[in-house]
């Protein structure tokens, strides 16, 4: 098990390289979305629409309706910048990788890159909880890699759950971990930012190999945050139990976050980013978009 300073070496050797993969699927994305423009209170136009019955009349901009037979409302664009936090789970259970597939920590870490450079672009402002206050700076992926690899270094932001602050009433989360902590633990952080009136999205971030358990034979299985070992003689003879029990726990996560209005999305390390990427860009800033969840990545 590498320690703390090795865990923080290794991920500052790695960054250069997830921060470019972060672009180029941020810009990939981004090529086949349509503008998060949303009407609202703003000073800068968006478009004309067509009256609706029931509308004060103050609103129809004559100057336009006089040009043909219809009645048109001048639309400004809504420019209230929101606030959207990313947590990236860095605990020692996601350094795990089964053959030829990255660790969850990078691949949790490239989705945050990644997200926070589409969340910028998009004239949101992007924060990491009690790491990097929110901005909506241009340098997005450097200053959240600044921030990131200075916690690791002096030994803090590797828990397993998101530090319990104050997230503000008009944010949105994106919590990206493999989160098979005890599933109280998860759900009592959840409605912790649900109070506060935050929405959220929780990503688990999982191997194949944590889904399939294609383990046979004598196996010592290793918790690497203080469970200890466990020796199993035909691990094969566990699957069936195993994987029962990981479906019971992902409900267990799956309904508590939709009874606060979150969604809840499974997104495996053999698939490609850019697909929870997609699903997490289309819920953000969507109103009822919290409220539903999908599965992406599953065997």
């Amino acid at each position: 098990m590498r320690t703390a300073s090795e865990r923080a070496q290794h991920l500052a050797a790695a960054m250069p390289r997830l921060m470019m993969e972060a672009g180029r699927i941020a810009a990939s994305v981004q090529h086949g979305l349509h503008g998060r423009r949303r009407a609202g209170t703003g000073e800068t136009f968006w478009q004309y629409r067509h009256f609706l019955d029931g509308e004060p009349a103050a609103r129809v901009d004559w100057r336009r309706s006089a040009r043909d037979d219809h009645l048109y409302v001048r639309e400004r664009e809504w420019e209230a910048a929101h606030t959207v936090w990313l947590w990236p789970d860095l605990s020692t259970s996601m350094d795990y990788a089964s053959r030829g597939h990255a660790p969850k920590a990078e691949r949790a870490l490239l989705l945050a890159l990644a997200l926070a450079e589409l969340m910028v672009k998009a004239g949101e402002r992007v924060g990491l909880p009690e790491q990097m206050a929110p901005t909506a700076s241009h340098h997005i992926m450097q200053r959240m890699a600044r921030a990131l690899l200075l916690n690791l270094q002096k030994g803090r932001g590797q828990d397993s759950l998101p530090p319990a602050f104050a997230p503000g009433p008009r944010a949105e989360m994106v919590l990206l971990g493999d989160f098979w902590n005890p599933a109280e633990e998860t759900l009592s952080r959840i409605r912790h930012f649900a109070a506060s009136g935050a929405r959220g999205h929780v990503v688990q971030v999982v191997d194949p190999a944590e889904e399939s358990f294609p383990f046979s034979g004598r196996i010592t299985f290793h918790e690497p945050e203080g469970g200890g070992d466990i020796v199993v003689g035909r691990a094969e003879s566990w699957r069936e139990t195993y994987q029962l029990k990981l479906e019971e726990h992902r409900e267990t996560l799956r309904r508590a976050a939709m009874r606060a209005g979150w969604s809840f999305l499974i997104h495996r390390t053999d698939r490609p980013a850019s697909e929870v990427l997609l699903a997490l860009y289309a819920r953000l800033g969507q109103p009822g978009g919290a409220a539903s969840h999908v599965k992406e990545g599953r065997a």
